[in-house]
């Protein structure tokens, strides 16, 4: 159970990182919508995350963590925000897809 709080988590951080670039582009009562959307996400995920770590190692859960916003951050980036998806780029998301899987395999 505490796994899929911790995914969940992770998916939150993605949540805020994709406020927070929608916010840059807009003004006035769009970006404080925005920014309100960014702070309910960045709640959620560090409440999630500290749930997750009662039961998970810390060093495991935070690299989990870290690593499912870092890999969906650059998704949305490429998806949303029309950021390059050059070779090298994906090849290291890949990476860091496979070290997640790894230490969820050893966890």
């Amino acid at each position: 159970m505490n796994w899929l709080i911790l995914i969940v988590a992770g998916f939150c951080e993605v949540g805020f990182t994709y406020c927070l670039g929608r916010a840059k582009s807009v003004e006035g009562l769009a970006w404080w919508g925005w920014m309100a959307g960014f702070l309910m996400f960045t709640i959620m995920s560090m409440g999630l995350l500290a749930k997750a770590t009662q039961s998970l190692p810390i060093g495991t859960a935070y690299a989990v963590w870290t690593g499912i916003g870092a890999v969906g951050t650059v998704l949305v980036g490429i998806l949303f925000f029309h950021e390059p998806a050059t070779f090298w780029r994906l090849f290291f998301i890949f990476t860091l897809i496979s070290s997640i899987i790894g230490l969820k395999i050893v966890s």
